[in-house]
């Protein structure tokens, strides 16, 4: 069962609520005009959708055919600090899949960090078109050897990892070769923030995330 709460007109930002076996989940749309696919993208473990990148997708691609879903885990909805299991973020992840499918386009499915991982181990099962994967954590900082990239290459279907360059939860050189593709943010930190050094401001800095997946998904359909 869902609820929705709908914008005064077309392309207006609206949210829904949606049961889950994991507790209620909320999807905040960001509907494109003749919509050709949707992107729905979970979060971290540490944030909600407010994200620099997820909010600079959110902005971009509407305009480029591709409706946003913004996934909050029932977690945050239900306000708790801290991020349950991996199999309860499945669990919730799963729960959403219906509304996001209502409208009968391919979903990408995606998600920043732990929403990346969620994405990357459901797609299959789920019949995600393609999965976005955005600062992956390929393993705990400083632990490199407990690697999560058996998730990232197990997606099954096309699928983009977007990584800072200094991201401390795995940089783009630590990726092992796969059927994936993936874009460096210059200088980038697992939130995507820059260092002056790097030479790119924030802005800059999203501009190479969100041109990089409007380039990627315009090779999906």
């Amino acid at each position: 069962m869902s609820t929705a709460q709908t914008g005064p007109g077309t392309g207006t930002p609206r949210t829904e609520t949606v049961d889950t076996d994991a507790g209620p989940a909320r999807i905040t749309w960001l509907p494109a005009d003749d919509a050709r696919l949707v992107l729905a993208v979970g979060h971290g473990a540490g944030g909600g959708t407010g994200t620099r990148d997820l909010t600079a997708l959110a902005a971009a691609l509407p305009a480029h055919g591709v409706t946003v879903a913004l996934v909050e885990q029932p977690w945050r909805v239900a306000g708790k600090k801290v991020a349950p299991a991996p199999k309860t973020l499945d669990t919730g992840w799963r729960g959403v899949w219906p509304a996001l499918t209502a409208a009968g386009l391919p979903v990408v499915a995606g998600g920043r960090s732990a929403g990346a991982r969620v994405a990357c181990r459901t797609a299959r099962e789920l019949g995600a078109h393609a999965v976005l994967a955005l600062s992956f954590p390929l393993h705990p900082p400083g632990k490199p050897e407990k690697s999560r990239a058996d998730e990232l290459l197990g997606t099954g279907v096309p699928t983009l990892v977007v990584q800072g360059g200094n991201d401390p939860f795995g940089r783009p050189a630590e990726f092992p070769p796969g059927e994936y593709g993936i874009t460096e943010v210059p200088g980038g930190d697992h939130g995507f923030a820059v260092p002056k050094r790097a030479g790119l401001t924030e802005d800059q800095a999203m501009e190479v995330l969100t041109d990089a997946v409007v380039a990627w998904l315009s090779t999906l359909v």
